[in-house]
């Protein structure tokens, strides 16, 4: 039965028929339910009257549904209406590979890569129980990502008119034969020997027409072919393919697994799919060798080879002799660094960073480290550099990555990207999504042993923010699915250990402490184990017989028994002191492999800045202050005075100081224990600031900028709120709520306003899993610029205040760090390649209109983050914290068996 375009079946609705064949009409069809298209396979008319062959075929589909695999194509249901019988499918776009073969065979290069995920799925489907029984090119197709997909898994058992896999193991073409005229020679040919004597078959069936799939994808013919089918079967039972059609290039080891694959007697045919896959993929990581003719040389040669091998074996013997009788050498680590591609930067570490909490993973088996770089725009990518080369790796359709995490064979790298969580074989690729990631996103995920991903959310859709933590971590299956919340929650500063059901991680004691402990929980029960106390807040990291930690900054190791979960021996510093330079905590630069090798990254020496005046042109026109170490700078309202925070290098310190514009050097201390990010009030008469107590607890404050009038606490911070705006008639104080540990649920970024009267009590702005930071009120009061990564990196945009309407793009292609103009006619920002930008704007009752944008010079940020500059009220003159020099990169060091270095 024909359907026609337009046509319902339950919430579908017809598009288009796309294909038909022995199992059915295929038509693309849009799910009006969840807004996709899929694949409606509408069974045969024969096939739907049959109850008990209905029934079969529901029980199979169950099992079929439950298989869950990046490279097979899934099955979302079964849909009825009326006589009417249709699976529900994936819909996959792209040729199959007969159509591909068709336009001639597929160069080794290219079809390797697609045999590799047909024997990914066939092995993960043998081990579910299910096999394809009807493997062929017809089956298969290759999205425009390269992305492999296998059709019709099990269809052939499920549709069978006979309940028995006896019956069933001939041809699954055959044994409908009557409903499936036109597709019998195709399948045929793909028919191991014993499904054409109809024999029981099982797995080993579909390894054969997985080496008859490859077979014809290297040489462009099938491998048993005839005029009819009763030809076909003969060649399937007894002739050999043409394995000289080979192309020559053929790697040795392929043309094996080929002869392996289509062995006429099963018991000597290749067991699995697995070990096919495992060959395959040794074929591509392997160089590049002769194919058949240096085999046929091989023979020739093969006296002098086993000759050459018996004084060999000799030599080893005797060299294996002297070597054990030998004093054991020394054991020492081995330390080198590496630099970033050219024209890419590595991304920082930080919920800040584009580059995420984790921008540096070092695989499990030491052999290879992936980190996280940007462009100059400012986009993220994947690369990976093997530690046996020189050169690194860029990862194709990685753009927007952060946070990379391996799997424990080391095979695949994962990684969270345009609100996904993806992962890639490495080096081959290419990238497919394991599932949608839910709001809210934070830090990373752990791939465990069992094959299950974690991964640390701040909520879930639908879910108010509370204390309640059960749904901040989820799990999902490493093959792809829907995420589940974990049996017990963690956190980005968690790392698994060796048994995969324990876990450091680091937390507050209680909610007023200042220093952190690691502690070590389970997956199975809510109880928790000191560990390590006073650490920093950066990954508890286990390797070889140690756990890694950072404590004020430095690198440590100390020895720890992973059976018993108890430290057994002091801690020793393996990075971060004064030969090494310092960590930052919290910044995830740190990673090391199961076998010894670690990977971490220091602070970059500091570099002095100024404070320079600069035209539009991007002329210096003056300098409020020499050389030294400055943040976050805001000038006052009358442009009389600038507002700076030092920093004391010697002790870390920051304070405030008032600058006086018109005399040069001429300053006024406002702070004596601690002031950063400075915010003027519309007088002029006070400074709202960041200070922070000996024991790292921050607090919000202000201070009059005369006399001796004591700081007034604004809030007591448990969630590290820091002022960026104070709106003109002095009602109000924009706030950035910052991440803390301290915090119920972890959260960054969102916008609050703090009134200044009554019960000041914060009013929620702009609250989203995105991070929104630098907020600036519009000179009128009504507005407020500020910046965004909702599409995977810093925009600008404007809102009405108090947070009624739409958002407003200003920039595009990237901008962070708003400012005004004073008379409302311009907004300035920092575009990605450090330009500063002018967009012209537009005030119009309740709208904002952007004019023209465009650039004005390039800076030299020195430091203060989105508080590195201020613009006079006309918009003329830019007071710019500019480094004197560009900041030395900081490579990634990389230190081979760094154990062996620990001072004892």
């Amino acid at each position: 039965m024909s359907l026609s375009s337009g046509t319902r079946l339950g919430s579908y609705q017809v598009i288009a028929l796309i294909g038909a064949g022995g199992m059915g009409e295929v038509y693309r069809a849009r799910d009006t339910r969840l807004n996709r298209d899929v694949a409606l396979k509408v069974l045969p008319e024969v096939f739907a009257r049959d109850v008990q062959r209905m029934a079969r075929f529901e029980r199979e589909a169950k099992l079929l549904a439950s298989l869950n695999h990046p490279n097979i194509a899934a099955i979302y249901g079964l849909e009825e209406s009326g006589p009417i019988r249709a699976l529900v499918m994936e819909l996959v776009e792209g040729p199959t590979v007969a159509e591909r073969i068709a336009g001639g065979r597929i160069p080794v290069d290219e079809a390797l890569p697609i045999a590799r995920q047909v024997a990914d799925a066939v092995e993960y489907a043998h081990e579910h129980n299910v096999m394809h029984r009807d493997l062929k090119p017809a089956n298969i197709k290759v999205t425009a990502e390269g992305v492999v997909k296998v059709l019709d898994f099990g269809l052939a058992k499920a549709l069978s008119d006979e309940p028995t896999d006896a019956d069933m193991s001939n041809s699954p073409t055959l044994s409908m034969a009557a409903t499936r005229q036109g597709v019998i020679l195709g399948t045929a040919a793909y028919m191991s020997p014993e499904q054409a004597r109809g024999k029981k078959v099982d797995r080993r069936t579909d390894v054969w027409a997985f080496g008859c799939v490859l077979y014809e994808m290297l040489t462009g013919k099938q491998a048993f072919h005839g005029e009819d089918v009763t030809e076909i079967l003969a060649a399937v039972v007894m002739k050999e393919p043409a394995f000289d059609a080979l192309p020559t290039n053929t790697p040795p080891a392929i043309q094996t697994l080929l002869r392996r694959c289509l062995r006429k007697d099963r018991r000597e045919r290749l067991p699995d799919a697995g070990a096919a896959r495992i060959e395959i993929q040794e074929a591509l990581s392997a160089p590049a060798t002769a194919g058949p003719v240096a085999a046929a040389r091989g023979k020739s040669r093969e006296r002098l080879a086993w000759a050459a091998a018996a004084v060999l074996l000799m030599a080893l013997a005797l060299g294996a002799f002297m070597y054990f009788r030998r004093t054991p050498a020394e054991s020492f680590p081995t330390r080198f660094v590496m630099f970033p591609p050219e024209g890419w930067t590595f991304a920082p570490g930080g919920r800040a960073a584009q580059g995420g909490f984790h921008p540096i993973a070092v695989s499990p088996d030491g052999r290879r480290v992936a980190f996280v770089a940007a462009n100059a725009q400012g986009q993220n990518s994947l690369w990976v550099r093997p530690l046996d080369s020189l050169e690194t790796i860029a990862l194709r359709g990685t753009e927007g990555a952060w946070s990379p995490f391996w799997s424990p064979d080391s095979r695949f790298l994962a990684f969270f990207a345009a609100g996904k969580l993806k992962r890639i074989e490495i080096p081959v690729g290419p990238a497919t999504t394991i599932c949608d990631i839910p709001a809210g996103l934070l830090g990373s995920g752990h791939w465990r042993p069992d094959d299950s991903i974690l991964f640390w959310v701040t909520g879930v859709p639908g879910q108010e923010r509370t204390q309640d933590r059960t749904s901040e971590t989820q799990v999902v299956s490493a093959s792809g699915g829907r995420p589940m919340p974990a049996p017990a929650s963690a956190s980005t500063r968690m790392s698994l250990l060796p048994d995969g059901r324990h876990f450091f991680e680091v937390m507050q004691p209680d909610a007023n402490a200042a220093t952190r402990n690691a502690v070590i929980r389970s997956f199975e029960s809510a109880d928790q184990k000191l560990a390590i106390e006073r650490v920093d807040t950066a990954p508890v990291l286990y390797s070889q017989g140690h756990v890694l930690f950072l404590r004020d900054s430095a690198l440590l190791a100390q020895p720890f028994d992973a059976r018993r979960l108890e430290v057994t021996g002091d801690a020793v510093v393996v990075a971060g002191d004064t030969s090494h330079g310092s960590l930052t905590p919290g910044s995830g630069v740190i990673s090391v492999s199961d076998n010894g090798v670690l990977v971490y990254r220091t602070n970059p020496a500091p570099v002095d800045s100024r404070l320079s005046w600069f035209d539009r042109s991007g002329r210096q026109i003056g300098v409020l202050a020499e050389d030294g170490a400055y943040a976050g700078i805001e000038l006052a309202p009358d442009g009389s005075r600038a507002a700076v925070s030092v920093i004391n290098r010697t002790g870390g310190t920051q304070n405030l100081w008032l600058y006086d514009v018109m005399r040069a050097g001429v300053r006024t201390r406002l702070t004596t224990e601690s002031g950063d990010a400075p915010v003027w009030s519309p007088d002029g008469s006070r400074v709202a600031y960041i200070a922070r107590g000996e024991a790292g607890q921050s607090r919000m404050s202000e201070k009059a900028t005369g006399g001796t009038e004591a700081e007034q606490v604004l809030i007591e911070d448990p969630y590290n709120y820091q002022p960026t705006s104070w709106s003109r008639d002095g009602r109000f104080v924009l706030v950035t709520k910052n991440s803390s540990s301290r915090s119920p649920v972890s959260t960054t970024g969102d916008l609050l306003a703090l009134p200044l009267a009554g019960d000041r009590k914060l009013l929620p702005i702009l609250e989203s899993p995105s991070i929104e930071s630098n907020a600036r009120f519009s000179p009128d009061g009504r507005w407020v610029a500020f910046q965004s990564d909702e599409t995977g990196r810093a925009e600008v945009y404007v809102m009405a205040f108090p947070g009624a309407g739409p958002k407003l793009p200003i920039s595009s292609g990237g901008g962070s760090a708003p400012r005004w103009r004073r008379d409302g006619r311009e907004i300035f920002y920092l575009a990605p390649d450090n330009r500063l930008m002018a967009a012209a704007v537009t005030i119009n009752g309740g709208r904002v209109e952007v004019g023209a944008v465009r650039a004005l010079f390039e800076v030299r940020p020195g430091g203060g983050g989105g508080s590195f500059y201020d613009v006079s009220a006309d918009g003329q003159r830019f007071l710019i914290n500019t480094a004197n020099q560009e900041a030395a990169p900081s490579p990634i060091t990389i230190v081979m068996n760094w154990a062996a270095g620990l001072r004892k």
